[in-house]
């Protein structure tokens, strides 16, 4: 039988009668899409792309009365629903039931400034977006403000994933590596990037090295050049980053034939992981530098400020400690904190004048979908401020049944309780209530050093012991990420304070003192934390439709022969792979009651995870064992019971997932029975039938592309 036939064959296994269809038509506000159409897979398309769904239907509701009615459908005619709030996670649960929940239209939000002891009004009291009495979403809040069909979706997808603008710098640096084929020569500019194959030992690449027109940093109309040098041992390369919103800051090539202007897009070895769908990169954005009120003028919205001695902006004192920010659960977090961005709220300059300051929820790195709020959610605040779960203070939330509840502390409390951590086994969230803080703006950037196996060791042990201690201000992490084998592979070190240069320089000057090998680039500077955001994506260079596997762990320490036999084992794994060290601790620690447990928190000295991506027509197994090997094997000595929830992966283990909650096990699986006695939410982590009895994840998963 063809391809074609098979394909035809299983969309009529997957079709619903006509009268069914016409019921579930019936009952929404929103829209529903039916398999085989073209809107169909657009909506059920995932970030991951080989997650196979047998979905019937998507639906696409507008607010929690739309979700209830499709629950009690679903439950009436046997069907099991799966939520997808983004379309990211690599397991594939979004799009593993019979009819896909997208929660894309529910796109409410909402800045509250706290009232007498921290007051804010419950989303019962706040009509859901487009309802009576509800003034309409500013349009220039969103990415985009309503998706009419499966291709706009698509593109907007494509937009939202662009992330060159966290730092032009780095996007240029990655984009002039040269690449290799397997023996190492050059590769003209006509043939194809390289296979997921490593090559054998070269002579490692030219320097590219970022020439500031001015030492003391790049300020508003200066511009960088690249120029090429044979690196030296303890070499070391380091400046100020241009700002990725300074529309007068360009980045350019000399003409010159020993530089690398002439291999610069076409060159880079990761450029198998380009999606040709996606737009071009960003050398300049809109400002997020917001205004000392609105008679303030041009200057105080330039970001040419931040290099002046004239800068009261990163000085600037919040009037208010926190804010409640509502959004609904169809937004994207990167969404969210763009409306953070351009919704600031008042603070005090130094010189008792008036000043802005944008509140951002403590969310993980972009991308990610609403569902963070639900299974931990660890980023750049988080020492400072706790995990997303930790800061939600309220949920919408539509029951296995078709309820329509709140959950806060003081409203369904076990329910609450349960959702910070395990929710998606619990309910459907369509509106969230979360704490956001001020973040004038961040001291952040890249360290980049060509992975060596012999010295890369030596920058780990380095980046350990300089981050003992770090101030909950601080955070800092490292990736290892895998191009062709031999020097093309890199060590980049993230740090993000959250306060002004001034305050900042000494965690940098600490971190970049190690001289066992050249830095190739250093862009710490002052930034914006919603273009920071980007980073960690900018650097993993994700695309959309790849394989994707992911595996991750706590562990309570990294010793110096975890470190060694780390090292060996990454240089030997295939193009795509990343592995990332998060430094954890902090305000992370701060939770007594959550359903994952204070001891996994306070015993975790990091979280690690493998983040691994490749081209959907490869096949190599060690895309998945490396990963697999790495975590399960090489950090067992030092690992806890489990990841946080939220780097749950495809074909988790019962015993790892039971292992992310811990002594918390038991209440959660009561807690279940009372909301959920069925398993009507059964696509998702949830690692037990409706009898409580343990399944292999192959049974709760979407089928899935071999490797």
């Amino acid at each position: 039988m063809s391809e074609n036939v098979d394909v035809t064959a299983q969309a009529t296994l997957d079709a619903l009668p006509t009268h069914i269809r016409n019921e579930l038509a019936s009952l929404l506000e929103g829209d529903v899409y039916f398999k085989p159409s073209p809107d169909f897979e657009d909506f059920s398309r995932m970030f991951n792309g080989n997650v196979i769904s047998h979905a019937k239907a998507v639906v696409c509701p507008l607010h929690a009365q739309d979700i209830s009615r499709v629950i009690k459908f679903c439950n009436k005619h046997k069907l099991f629903p799966s939520i997808k709030a983004g379309g990211y996670g690599t397991a594939g649960w979004a799009i593993g039931g019979d009819i896909i929940v997208d929660l894309c239209k529910i796109i409410d939000l909402d800045l509250q400034i706290p009232g007498e002891g921290g007051a804010y009004t419950s989303i019962r009291d706040m009509p859901p977006r487009g309802s009576k009495g509800k003034t309409p979403l500013d349009a220039s809040a969103l990415l985009y403000t309503g998706i009419s069909s499966g291709k706009r979706r698509r593109e907007e997808d494509n937009r939202l994933r662009v992330s060159d603008a966290a730092s032009p710098v780095v996007a240029e640096f990655l984009r002039s590596q040269p690449r290799f084929s397997v023996d190492g020569r050059n590769l003209p500019e006509d043939q194809p990037p390289p296979s997921n194959r490593r090559r054998l030992h070269t002579s490692p690449p030219a320097l590219i090295t970022p020439q500031l027109s001015s030492s003391s940093g790049i300020s508003s109309g200066s511009s960088v050049h690249y120029t090429s040098s044979s690196p030296s041992a303890g070499s070391s390369v380091q400046t100020g980053s241009p700002q990725p919103d300074d529309s007068s800051t360009s980045l350019t090539t000399p003409s010159s034939s020993s530089g690398p202007s002439s291999r610069a897009k076409s060159s880079d070895p990761f450029s198998y992981l380009e999606d040709d769908t996606f737009p071009p990169a960003h050398t300049s954005s809109p400002s997020p530098y917001l205004s000392f009120g609105t008679s303030s003028g041009a200057l105080f919205t330039s970001p040419s400020l931040l290099e002046s001695h004239h800068n009261l902006i990163t000085h600037a004192t919040p009037v208010h400690p926190h804010a409640y920010l509502t959004f609904g659960g169809g937004l994207r977090q990167k969404e969210v904190d763009r409306y953070s961005s351009e919704n600031p709220l008042p603070a005090t300059s130094l010189s008792g004048g008036q000043a802005t300051i944008p509140y951002y929820i403590p969310f993980a790195a972009h991308p990610a979908g609403s569902g963070v709020m639900l299974h931990g959610g660890f980023g750049f605040l988080s020492r400072m401020h706790g995990l997303s779960i930790d800061n939600l203070v309220e949920a919408e939330v539509v029951l296995a049944d078709g309820q329509i509840v709140m959950a806060s502390e003081a409203e369904n409390p076990d329910l609450w309780w349960a959702l910070r951590g395990a929710g998606s086994a619990f309910g459907i969230v369509t509106r969230y209530k979360a704490k956001a803080f001020p973040v004038p703006v961040v001291y952040a950037g890249n360290l980049i050093y060509r992975f060596d196996r012999a010295t890369a060791p030596s920058l780990m042990k380095h980046f350990r012991d300089c981050i003992k201690g770090a101030p909950r201000e601080l955070y800092a992490n490292l990736i290892l990420t895998a191009g062709p084998e031999g020097q093309d592979s890199l060590v980049v070190i993230q740090m993000s304070y959250v306060g002004p240069r001034a305050k900042g320089q000494e965690f940098l000057q600490t971190i970049s003192s190690w001289d066992g090998g050249p830095c190739l680039l250093n862009e710490v500077d002052e930034k914006s934390f919603f273009h920071h955001q980007d980073s960690v994506a900018q650097v993993l260079r994700a695309r959309a439709g790849n394989k994707w596997f992911i595996r991750s762990t706590l562990i309570n320490s990294l010793p110096d022969d975890i470190i060694g036999n780390t090292v060996l084992q990454f240089a030997d794994a295939p193009v795509g792979c990343t592995w990332l060290f998060e430094l954890v601790g902090g305000a992370m620690v701060d939770v007594q009651d959550g359903c994952i447990p204070l001891n996994q928190r306070k015993d975790a000295a990091f979280t690690v995870a493998a983040l691994h991506q490749w081209d959907i027509t490869f096949d190599d197994p060690r895309c998945v064992t490396s990963a697999e090997q790495w975590i399960a094997q090489t950090l067992k000595p030092v690992s806890l019971a489990g990841p946080i929830p939220s780097f749950l992966g495809r074909l988790e283990s019962p015993e790892r997932v039971l292992g992310c909650y811990g002594e918390t096990w038991s209440r959660l699986c009561e807690i279940k029975r009372k909301y959920d006695p069925t398993n009507v939410f059964r696509s998702s982590f949830w690692p037990l039938n409706e009898k409580g009895e343990i399944v292999p994840p192959q049974v709760h998963e979407p089928e899935h592309i071999a490797h």
